[in-house]
């Protein structure tokens, strides 16, 4: 399996609702785990109201159907982002 295409997605949450976007994250792991497609899926914290989603891909097919799929924005209920997600297609240059 040769993983070559990715989505970085970067969330900023509301000053306050962190935990409850950190919550979601924890719980939107069981939706990738169901996509075939989807090679790795990470979500992660970088501050009390940063976080983000990388996920890896084989195919353009596969990553188009999990942009489409149930893991798409709105990811987090109205009012817990302080901003639309910053979502990038991106290429992996190299995995382990």
């Amino acid at each position: 399996m040769t993983v070559t295409l990715g989505i970085l997605a970067l969330l900023e949450a509301q000053p306050g609702k962190g935990s409850e976007r950190a919550e979601f994250l924890k719980k939107a792991r069981e939706l990738a785990v169901a996509e075939e497609g989807t090679a790795s899926w990470y979500a992660f914290k970088v501050s009390d109201t940063s976080s983000g989603i990388f996920d890896t891909f084989v195919t353009d097919d596969a990553r188009t159907a999990h942009i489409n799929g149930q893991i798409r924005p709105p990811w987090v209920p109205a009012g817990r982002l302080a901003s639309d997600p910053t979502i990038r297609s991106v290429d992996v240059l190299a995995f382990k």
